[in-house]
């Protein structure tokens, strides 16, 4: 059975792109423009793994993933964030509890989003080769 990605991101241009090359890559993907959509999608569809952009209207990524966190139904969802370049998620401010797997700055590959869920999807976290995609 494919894996099922749930791609939050109110940039379609984001959304497009990584939808073709997962659904290119072997899975099957559901795509949502904001993080309250996102929630919605999780509760009917229960996705093998999220990736969410983290400035969005509605429900912004973080707080996706702590409502995620905060349901023992969803709460070991992995979780991949996008974020704009030079964002820094290092726990400051209070998002380590968050148990985000990884986090990629924009712009990045689409082959480097498909490599980053392989490995989340094996080993729980990602850890890249070069700085970023």
């Amino acid at each position: 059975m494919p894996v099922q990605v749930l791609i939050a991101d109110d940039e379609m241009h984001i959304l497009r792109a990584a939808e073709f090359k997962l659904k290119r890559s072997g899975f099957e993907v559901t795509c949502v423009e904001d993080g309250q959509e996102a929630w919605e999608a999780i509760q009917k569809e229960r996705p093998d793994i999220l990736i969410t952009d983290f400035h969005m209207p509605r429900m912004d990524g973080l707080s996706l993933c702590r409502t995620i966190r905060s349901h023992s139904e969803t709460a070991d969802l992995p979780i991949i964030m996008l974020t704009a370049k030079g964002y820094d998620l290092s726990g400051d401010d209070g998002t380590s509890e968050l148990d985000i797997a990884a986090v990629l700055a924009k712009p990045f590959s689409p082959r480097g989003l498909v490599q980053c869920i392989q490995e989340v999807l094996e080993t729980g976290k990602y850890v890249p080769n070069v700085a970023t995609f």
